[in-house]
């Protein structure tokens, strides 16, 4: 790095400006044009990248590089001159799924599928169980989890229980954002920082409307350190690379089974001498997962 370049983050993206976090504070930047010869298959600087810059007089800068990603959640855009990946969020460190206990009653279905994305796009995934305020045991609904591996916090911001966990595996972290509308993202981020729910809040519904749903992207920065991304359009993030016979690798419980199978192309869904059903079928791998599992393999919701 020359004396006048600097590091920065991209904290903001949107129409091909680039808000760069710096040491010096803030500065919008573009693309240099050397960055985006050739045809593009996807984003060339994306909101969480790394990148470094070069500060111009007026104020605004020039990016000059981008560090490689340690991993992205991207989205497949269909485009009349062939596939390009958007990239929601770069070198998020981990993803966490908010669900409600009640109120909206929790989609568990939908809350497999989330993960099996998190485990194909490698984004170590963390559930948050929040209103439990609301329902007697949690755990009832959301305890199978832990048992595959899965990190789950137990929230009520009525009760103030599990704030303070949720608060210590944000801070330091990129972290992105996702869940249910009325699970209560904003009161949780509310207590984790004052005006950040309603902050958060006034992108997302922007974005919720199509208003700049394609070009803006934005993480907010916390004060006990790290950031926070929200990110909409989860649900609309089709496992676009994936083959139904992968499928199962992303179901931490059933890819070590996946060898024991009698034959080697086992759908899991009516083979003779499959290791996976007779693990669901003596207790070992909860029915409701592999229900999910021969959903997603199907192709449906």
């Amino acid at each position: 790095m020359s004396d006048s370049t600097q590091n920065g983050l991209i904290v903001k993206a949107q129409s091909g400006f680039f808000t760069v976090e710096t040491a010096a504070g803030l500065i919008i930047c573009q693309l240099r044009g050397k960055l985006k010869q050739g045809k593009a298959t996807g984003d060339i600087a994306a909101l969480g990248d790394r990148v470094e810059i070069i500060a111009l007089p007026d104020g605004s800068g020039m990016i000059e590089s981008i560090q490689p990603r340690k991993q992205a959640l991207v989205r497949l855009d269909p485009r009349p001159q062939g596939e390009y990946q958007q990239i929601l969020l770069a070198n998020a460190d981990q993803v966490l799924f908010v669900f409600a206990c009640a109120h909206p009653n929790p989609r568990r279905r939908m809350l497999d599928r989330f993960l099996v994305i998190a485990e194909k796009q490698k984004i170590p995934p963390v559930i948050v169980a929040n209103k439990i305020d609301l329902v007697q045991d949690a755990t009832k609904l959301f305890g199978l989890y832990p048992e595959i591996g899965y990190r789950v916090i137990y929230t009520s911001v009525v009760q103030h229980k599990g704030l303070d966990e949720l608060a210590s595996a944000l801070t330091g972290r990129i972290s992105a954002l996702v869940g249910p509308s009325g699970v209560g993202k904003s009161s949780l981020l509310n207590c984790i920082q004052p005006g950040l729910g309603l902050e958060v809040n006034e992108v997302s519904a922007a974005v919720n409307k199509g208003v700049h749903t394609t070009v803006t992207r934005e993480m907010f920065k916390l004060e006990i350190g790290g950031y926070v991304a929200d990110t909409p359009g989860w649900r609309s993030l089709a496992l676009w690379d994936t083959q139904p016979e992968e499928i199962d690798a992303y179901f931490p419980e059933l890819a070590p089974r996946v060898a024991d199978c009698q034959f080697s192309d086992c759908t899991h869904v009516h083979e003779p001498g499959c290791a996976v059903r007779a693990a669901v079928e003596a207790g070992e791998v909860h029915a409701e997962r592999y229900d999910s599992y021969l959903r997603l393999r199907a192709g449906q919701e």
